[in-house]
């Protein structure tokens, strides 16, 4: 997986962020039901496979009657299975951005973004906040009602998903990565689900050029309301990290102070990636599966766990366990994109990148 312009800085960072972003998704996707998949139920399937610390993709099942039941396609996303990504919307919208900046530019509109989710994306590849979304544009409706009526999902982590193509695309700018983001975001998000996808595409860009990833974290908090849940809940993060509270003990106190918003909440899944991050500390491997062994919406944090350490290592730093089995191919929903190579989608980024710069 070698693309042309493996040899520049920002190209193998951008890779890396790619890289980054599947394979943190294959990771956590086995168990991404987090109200059955807790951090102990996690640990305890890892335990009984002898794969503690985790160190590679999940082991598969010891036996069908472990009482460990993961996501009916863990078979083409566990260790020794894969064979090239498996389809996952966290990978679709990431795709979808990247068509979206191709095809309408940096000035694209709110409206322009639903009209390639409709032109591209099948319906039934959607969910929560983004089918309501979906729906409401089928039925006629505009931004912002788009996001608002009857869509109990406002506050979801769908939009921050969303985001890391703005990031890469404006490497070192994360006020100007989160305006867009923002204007993505408001399709089918409000208020915390906006904040999400806006500090999520600021801590990508910060990560190019910050020195370390407390760094990055820092930068992102300042795009989004200091007074936010989210911005709260990730600066209580830092202040239990920096305290040397462990990571369990971490997200042990973060999940009793979130108690109540459920497990696609914007607020709690951002508590888990920030800790993966901080605990993780630059380190790909150990960042994503702390990320994912925090349970909650494990494939989406996973996700951008991944890119954001990807973006800080390049991809040249992401251990041959990650990229081998990924066979530089992406399988996607998005109509035209199947098939895709991670590398082709690397080349097309850094182009949008470096006509933005």
């Amino acid at each position: 997986m070698t693309p042309a312009h493996s040899d520049t800085d920002l190209g193998n960072r951008i890779l890396g962020g790619w890289t980054g972003r599947v394979a943190g998704n294959m990771l956590g996707k086995p168990v991404e039901q987090g109200e059955v998949w807790t951090r102990d139920r996690i640990d305890r399937y890892l335990r009984q496979a002898a794969a503690l610390p985790l160190t590679d993709y999940l082991p598969e099942p010891i036996s069908e009657h472990d009482g460990f039941a993961l996501r009916p396609e863990w078979r083409s996303c566990v260790r020794g299975r894969i064979h090239g990504s498996c389809r996952d919307d966290d990978v679709d919208y990431a795709i979808l951005g990247l068509d979206l900046l191709e095809t309408h530019g940096f000035g694209f509109t709110t409206e322009q973004v639903g009209d390639l989710w409709l032109l591209r994306l099948p319906y039934l590849q959607t969910f929560t906040a983004e089918r309501a979304a979906y729906r409401n544009l089928a039925g006629g409706l505009k931004p912002p009602l788009t996001a608002t009526y009857d869509n109990p999902y406002q506050e979801w982590i769908g939009a921050l998903i969303r985001a890391d193509v703005f990031g890469w695309t404006c490497p070192g700018v994360p006020r100007r990565a989160a305006l867009l983001a923002r204007r993505d975001a408001v399709l089918s998000h409000t208020g915390n689900g906006v904040y999400g996808a806006m500090w999520a595409a600021a801590l990508i860009a910060a990560a190019f050029t910050a020195p370390t990833v407390r760094h990055a974290v820092d930068e992102a908090l300042a795009v989004i309301p200091a007074s936010s849940r989210l911005a709260r809940a990730v600066r209580r993060v830092v202040a239990l990290h920096d305290a040397r509270m462990s990571w369990e003990d971490t997200l042990t106190t973060l999940t009793e102070e979130t108690t109540g918003m459920g497990w696609i909440h914007s607020v709690p899944n951002a508590a888990v990636l920030t800790a993966g991050l901080l605990y993780g500390d630059g380190d790909f491997t150990r960042t994503i599966t702390l990320t994912v062994r925090g349970g909650l919406d494990t494939d989406s944090n996973g996700a951008t766990a991944g890119s954001v350490a990807g973006v800080l290592g390049g991809a040249t730093a992401i251990p041959d366990q990650w990229k081998e089995p990924l066979e530089d191919t992406v399988r996607s929903a998005v109509f035209g994109f199947d098939g895709v190579r991670i590398s082709e989608l690397a080349e097309r980024t850094l182009r949008l990148a470096e006509q933005a710069a």
